[in-house]
């Protein structure tokens, strides 16, 4: 009789032991889950409120020549009206102060402090661009250099980074006579990502100028 109290007293005590063991390793492996009584869980949701500080209805603006404008302005200054870069060239899109006497704007300060002024400024550069390119824009639009398709767009961006000169250098060479800025940037990346936009409203003027009236 006492060996079988031994036994079974044995036998409770071994899947006791053995129970224990598997509550330990779980309540160890799940600690991080576990949520005392004398605890709470916290979480923070927007309110109404905060809800409304991010915009995520971004303009799309694709191909239209608005969309040209803020690829340029990305690639040139991440659009910073009032960025002026180690070489000088200065606003949204990174004019040197030869090409704005060009266009009649003398003032580096009033530049800098006006937007509108800036805009403008672009718009009459491409005008420029656009008179003195136009012929390599009627010969060479919808060919394939280095393997890029050049387009109008693309000849009117790289002719910002390097001049109409350059511009045409590199087409009449076929891709030969390359062209780096003090950056390293290259025309052919601008020719390939800038192609394609819709530059067709701008009219070709060799004596384009400001005016902000």
């Amino acid at each position: 009789m006492l060996r079988k109290y031994y036994f079974f007293g044995g036998l409770i005590l071994s899947v006791a032991f053995i129970t224990l063991g598997f509550t330990s390793k779980e309540s160890e492996k799940d600690s991080w889950f576990y949520v005392g009584d004398d605890e709470e869980i916290i979480s923070t949701v927007p309110t109404l409120d905060e809800s409304q500080y991010v915009n995520l209805e971004l303009p799309y603006t694709g191909k239209s020549y608005t969309g040209f404008k803020q690829a340029i302005a990305i690639r040139e200054s991440q659009g910073q009206y009032k960025l002026v870069n180690p070489f000088g060239y200065m606003g949204k899109y990174q004019f040197g102060m030869s090409a704005l006497r060009s266009i009649g704007i003398k003032s580096r300060s009033e530049f800098l402090n006006n937007p509108r002024l800036q805009e403008k400024a672009f718009k009459a550069l491409l005008s420029i661009n656009k008179a003195q390119l136009s012929a390599e824009i009627e010969k060479f639009e919808g060919k394939i250099i280095n393997g890029v398709k050049i387009t109008e767009s693309g000849i009117l961006a790289a002719a910002h980074l390097g001049g109409a000169g350059s511009v045409k250098n590199y087409l009449h060479s076929n891709g030969k006579r390359k062209f780096k800025d003090g950056f390293g940037t290259s025309m052919k990346s601008y020719f390939k990502l800038f192609g394609g936009y819709d530059t067709s409203h701008i009219i070709p003027n060799m004596n384009a100028k400001v005016k902000l009236n």
